[in-house]
């Protein structure tokens, strides 16, 4: 607990002592309401200065009005019936601070939850100036400087390792444990922690644009975008207590008039002032207002140690209605890794053909330009190659030697009028060409992520209805993949473009549910932008993943897209249990106290326990090892 935590409990816990005590002391008269005064004050005066505060601020309606004009109200009318029996009053502020203490400590937990991803916030930086180490705050180190990571050290920085290897830790970015070797050349993202050697890193991006900055800049701002749930709540406690009040108001005039003006009898002021008093203690929406924004609260810092980063509970409460999933395949479903596995020569040998390729190719950063110059195997001379250009979906053309070399699919072939040969192997097929004449074609073939078939299946078991992979790869290395793991429908040989297209139509189709995109984040912004839900999935250090995504998953296991689904529905349940069981206690109750069935006890049930109840139902978001 902290300072004010434990104030408050001292406050309980003296109030409660007070209480008791008096039970037994045998005073009556003014003197016993001092006392008992007294101990009302104790417990009750910050909720009475709220409630005083909210009026002249003009927000007159809410639970510390209620509970001011409920408590007041019980004294005045033990005074007025002289009944010396002050004890409910001083219950039901007791009870009701006892269930705001409650929920205080549940939202410190659910904090601390999210804290514990805070810890990757670096608090220094060694930066290395004329051969002297000196530690910095992050922010004063610039792009091109050197820092130094020791063993032990939270990576502050974005950067290039330019000297040393060493083994990092990543379970504060991803939720799981897995070391990372890294050496001289690699790159490395801030948020990280440095476990064996020392390793002095150039730095490529400014504090506030590296890694640790946009991740906690995101899950700090998550609670701001607010789910429908929350929205329904807010809604409904604006319009719900003015209402209750002025129920409470008739219950306790119109009753008694009614007996007096029509029916000849005694008003009973006492008994309908009490009832209506009662009724405004079960009024109180504290375990809706509470406890809904809580679950929410708690489900997003859950998800955050798993390594699954909401940009808000909107998104969590989208994610749970999702039912048709489309994937991208290369680095989703697959390694990304791509090797030579074939090469096929019609006018040339096979060390020439796969020269042309890698020097044609090797302006690019896409994984099958980087598996050819792997293949080649030489250091790369770029004085021999002028004249790149990237044609998007098809391939590249570069001059090589002054040999105008032309690189990539069926479709660049096409384009440039060069008779080739088909290929129904498996795989990424790269036809290549040298100055109009077909030279041959190579293979490259990508593996399936260990557990995607796993994953596919799992997504399946959970409700999602329809599985679709789009990719820009041939429709025969894409038919395979598809295959093997179990999905619905399949779009090959796609444009960038073509993708978005492609999800409208799905959008368009899938009337009910929401449609959610999972890709890289690197080259599929477009998508995820436009999908209902965009998943950028095993994307330490992509910018483009962080700004375009909804639901960012730090590791590359597909099993995480199971986890954030289920996640997501897991909170949703507590959260539409909560709202039934609020509502049916609250009605209930409200009926009984109007028709004079339930008392006080009974009323600080139905909101301090129904409260409570409702909190720690909330707290089981936080709870998602396992899903």
């Amino acid at each position: 607990m902290n300072k004010k935590q434990k104030k408050m409990l001292a406050r309980i816990l003296l109030s409660a002592v007070l209480l008791i005590a008096l039970l037994f002391i045998p005073v009556s008269g003014v003197l016993r309401l001092c006392l008992y005064l007294g101990v009302y004050l104790i417990i009750g005066y910050d909720i009475l200065k709220k409630a005083v505060k909210g009026i002249f601020n003009g927000r007159v309606f809410d639970e510390n009005f209620l509970m001011a004009i409920a408590t007041v109200g019980a004294f005045v009318l033990a005074i007025y019936t002289k009944s010396g029996d002050y004890t409910e009053g001083i219950a039901v502020m007791l009870f009701y601070q006892v269930g705001e203490l409650f929920q205080s400590c549940a939202v410190r937990k659910s904090r601390k939850s999210i804290s514990a991803l805070m810890d990757i916030r670096p608090d220094y930086a060694n930066l290395k100036r004329d051969g002297e180490i000196e530690a910095v705050l992050p922010d004063e180190v610039g792009v091109g400087d050197i820092i130094v990571v020791q063993p032990g050290e939270k990576v502050p920085l974005d950067g290039v390792v330019v000297n040393g290897s060493s083994t990092l830790n990543t379970s504060a970015l991803t939720g799981e444990s897995i070391p990372r070797d890294i050496s001289e050349g690699d790159e490395i993202i801030s948020g990280c922690i440095n476990m064996t050697g020392v390793i002095e890193v150039r730095v490529t991006k400014e504090f506030g644009e590296s890694t640790v900055s946009k991740i906690l800049d995101l899950v700090e701002n998550a609670s701001s975008r607010k789910s429908r749930s929350e929205a329904f709540i807010s809604r409904f406690a604006s319009v719900y207590t003015p209402i209750v009040c002025v129920s409470a108001l008739a219950l306790a005039v119109l009753p008694p008039l009614v007996r007096i003006f029509a029916l000849s009898l005694s008003g009973q002021w006492e008994t309908w002032i009490y009832r209506a008093l009662t009724f405004l203690v079960v009024s109180c929406p504290c375990a809706l207002v509470i406890s809904i924004p809580l679950s929410f609260f708690a489900g997003i810092g859950g998800a955050s140690r798993e390594g699954v980063l909401v940009k808000g509970s909107n998104f969590l409460e989208a994610l749970s209605k999702t039912d048709t999933l489309v994937f991208d395949k290369t680095g989703t479903l697959t390694e990304g890794v791509f090797e030579v596995t074939d090469i096929r020569c019609e006018s040339t040998d096979a060390s020439t053909l796969l020269e042309y390729a890698a020097l044609a190719e090797c302006a690019s950063s896409h994984p099958i330009s980087k598996s050819l110059i792997k293949a080649y195997g030489k250091d790369i001379d770029r004085s021999r190659v002028t004249d790149i250009t990237e044609i998007s979906g098809k391939g590249v053309t570069a001059c090589v030697d002054g040999v105008l070399v032309a690189a990539g699919n069926v479709k660049l072939m096409e384009k440039m009028d060069i008779p080739f040969t088909p290929s129904s192997s498996a795989g990424t097929v790269v036809h290549v060409a040298a100055d109009g004449a077909y030279l041959g074609y190579i293979l490259i073939s990508d593996k399936i992520k260990p557990r995607a078939k796993k994953a596919v299946a799992e997504l399946k078991k959970q409700g999602i209805k329809k599985t679709v992979m789009l990719t820009g790869d041939v429709e025969s290395a894409a038919k395979q993949v598809s295959a093997e793991l179990g999905i619905d429908e399949l779009h090959a040989g796609l444009l960038p473009a073509d993708k978005v297209a492609a999800v409208e139509d799905i959008i368009a189709e899938a009337r009910s549910g929401k449609v959610a995109f999972v890709g890289d984040g690197i080259n599929d912004a477009p998508v995820l932008t436009r999908a209902d839900i965009g998943i950028a999935m095993g994307a330490m250090g992509s910018d483009a993943a962080i700004e375009a995504a909804d639901v960012v998953l730090m590791d590359d296991d597909p099993m995480q897209i199971v986890k954030a689904i289920g996640i997501s529905r897991k909170c949703l349940r507590i959260v539409y249990q909560n709202i039934t069981f609020a509502l049916v206690i609250k009605f209930t109750c409200l009926l009984l106290s109007a028709f004079g069935i339930a008392n006080m006890w009974l009323a600080i049930f139905a909101d301090v326990g129904v409260m409570i109840i409702a909190v720690l139902n909330a707290m089981r978001a936080l709870k998602v090892k396992g899903i």
